[in-house]
């Protein structure tokens, strides 16, 4: 008789555990997932799929614009909010079926209700304890608010996509990608819009360049950004929002959207009971193999706070997969990893910062690239693309790549792979490059900006 129920009992079914649970099964193993909302995860259900329809949908407003110097009529065609809203729930609740059919396909049971930790080997849903050998929490992370007079009335990126009417008037609060992106959406499709940021600049932790750029340029189409700024209180007074910000301004709003950041799913899920330790953030501590203090119980995913991104959730569950289940032990690389921010113009990064290669190499090149997209040459549009390569001297190394301009993450994604590779400057010169596009300026860029003293990493 099994000393245990099942051999995997994974709590969360987002992209993470999805994808450690059916590797898990492939290789043999008897596998239990559970979820309390949908199947898909915050990527899925409420946020990178449902975020990028919005920011299609977005840039519908300059296409129709930028179609006249083509030749076409001028066409100002009306929105529809709830159009989109149906849609979009349309292709989730596809997208949710598809995840539970490769589930049940795999062999991996489900089980949609919480789960919480008893002990490191059982756990409660459903109303009844399941048993397992081995425990992996993929719980991800929840939008953070912080406290203050009116909180409220404020809504985070989980309710805007559930809104039943475009707001006329928005301010959404916060400067990293997630309020990057909800500003330009909110804007595109023809809301006023006011981004506060208590920092100095947006985009914290990104290359400076690309900081200054991207507010640059989310600035010419009308989004009113306001750094060093942040809300002292909301009030609410005849169907409208009243946003008093620092210095004592106040701003009329429909909407306010908190975007501030994400909190891990660790609380109420038996983790501390069961001996798993958190770090002071409330993230779960792991090793690089995922395993965390309690020898049997894993954890992949934004639950530990190690790099948020959906594909490093996905590569984190199979990597814990085939260590334990294939006899293949595999860690996650976190270096290079490609990552995009779907602003407009929207941002490709891979590697290392301007400071951050500053701190770790003696020496550094720099080479940039500022122009207009050759399609605003009949447009008239005033925007620019900006491309960077980082070089480390002495080995000649490309160590950062980085772009602010359209398609960047279709055109990063593969600057990614030659990172990984380690690919030299002298490579990129020897690649010829495809004309025209603006993909080519990264293999033709042959000048190298004036050294400057290094920079502080914020």
């Amino acid at each position: 008789m099994a000393k245990y129920d099942y051999d995997l009992f994974v709590i969360g079914a987002g992209s993470g555990g999805v994808s450690a649970s059916r590797r898990a099964a492939v290789f043999g193993a008897k596998a239990i997932i559970c979820e309390e909302y949908r199947v898909g995860g915050t990527c899925v259900i409420r946020g990178c799929v449902p975020k990028k329809l919005f920011t299609y949908a977005a840039h519908y407003a300059e296409d129709f614009e930028d179609a006249v110097g083509f030749g076409w009529q001028e066409a100002h065609p009306g929105f529809d909010w709830p159009t989109l809203i149906a849609n979009k729930d349309a292709e989730i609740d596809r997208l949710n079926g598809i995840y539970i059919k490769m589930l049940n396909n795999a062999g991996v049971d489900l089980i949609e209700d919480r789960g919480v930790l008893i002990d490191p080997h059982t756990v409660e849903v459903g109303g009844k304890t399941v048993t397992a050998e081995t425990i992996l929490v993929a719980t991800g992370a929840r939008p953070f608010q912080p406290d203050f007079p009116g909180v409220e009335h404020t809504i985070t990126s989980n309710e805007a996509f559930h809104l039943e009417e475009l707001p006329q008037r928005a301010v959404v609060v916060g400067g990293g990608y997630i309020a990057v992106e909800f500003a330009g959406i909110f804007n595109g499709l023809g809301s006023q819009v006011t981004q506060l940021y208590r920092g100095e600049q947006i985009l914290r932790g990104f290359d400076d360049d690309v900081r200054g750029m991207l507010a640059e340029e989310i600035g010419k189409k009308g989004i009113d950004l306001r750094v060093e700024s942040q809300v002292e209180r909301i009030e609410k007074s005849d169907g409208q929002l009243e946003v008093t910000i620092s210095g004592g301004e106040t701003i009329s709003a429909d909407i306010v959207m908190y975007a501030t950041g994400r909190n891990p799913n660790t609380d109420g899920v038996g983790l501390t009971e069961a001996g798993v330790e958190l770090d002071e953030k409330g993230a779960i501590k792991v090793d690089q193999y995922s395993k965390t203090s309690v020898a049997n119980i894993y954890a992949v995913g934004d639950v530990t706070n190690r790099m948020n991104l959906t594909p490093v959730a996905i590569n984190e569950g199979r990597a814990f997969a085939e260590t334990l289940y294939a006899n293949q032990p595999r860690s996650v690389d976190y270096a290079n990893i490609p990552h995009a921010v779907f602003s407009n113009p929207s941002v490709g990064v891979s590697g290392l910062s301007e400071a951050r290669a500053r701190q770790q190499y003696d020496a550094v090149d720099i080479y940039k690239s500022r122009f207009r997209p050759m399609k605003h040459t009949l447009t008239g549009r005033d925007e620019q693309t900006l491309m960077k390569l980082i070089v480390d001297v002495a080995t000649d190394r490309v160590v950062g790549v980085h772009m602010v301009g359209p398609d960047a993450a279709e055109i990063v994604q593969g600057m990614g792979i030659a990172l990984t590779c380690g690919a030299t400057k002298a490579q990129f010169d020897a690649t010829i490059g495809i004309h025209p596009s603006a993909a080519e300026e990264f293999v033709t860029m042959r000048e190298k900006v004036a050294d400057i003293e290094a920079v502080a990493v914020e």
